[in-house]
């Protein structure tokens, strides 16, 4: 059974599930960003870059195995599968109403 998540963490999942890049740049605020094990992409050409080069490009499939909420951020493992990268890792989201303003991957 898949782990319950907050809507804006699902649609992320969601956009990257479907390969839709204009649905996973959405997911963020205006000046959200991705952190990247400290390579920081933000705003809607870093978000839309990440996604081509790390993600929705490489064919990427991740799905949530646990999630924690502490008030508006939620720290998950994931298992991913694309072309650039196998395995499972650390996501920590912060919610900004509706949308993300970051998904953050820390390095292991």
């Amino acid at each position: 059974m898949p782990t319950e998540v907050p809507t804006p963490v699902q649609s992320l999942v969601d956009a990257i599930n479907a390969g839709d890049t204009e649905a996973f740049v959405d997911s963020f605020i205006e000046v959200g960003f991705i952190n990247d094990w400290g390579r920081v992409l933000s705003r809607a050409d870093g978000i839309r870059s990440w996604a081509e080069t790390d993600a929705i490009g490489k064919n990427a499939r991740i799905e949530i195995l646990t999630a924690s909420v502490d008030g508006d951020t939620v720290t998950t493992e994931f298992d991913w599968a694309s072309d650039r990268f196998t395995g499972q890792s650390t996501g920590i989201f912060v919610i900004d109403g509706e949308r993300l303003a970051s998904f953050t991957i820390p390095p292991h």
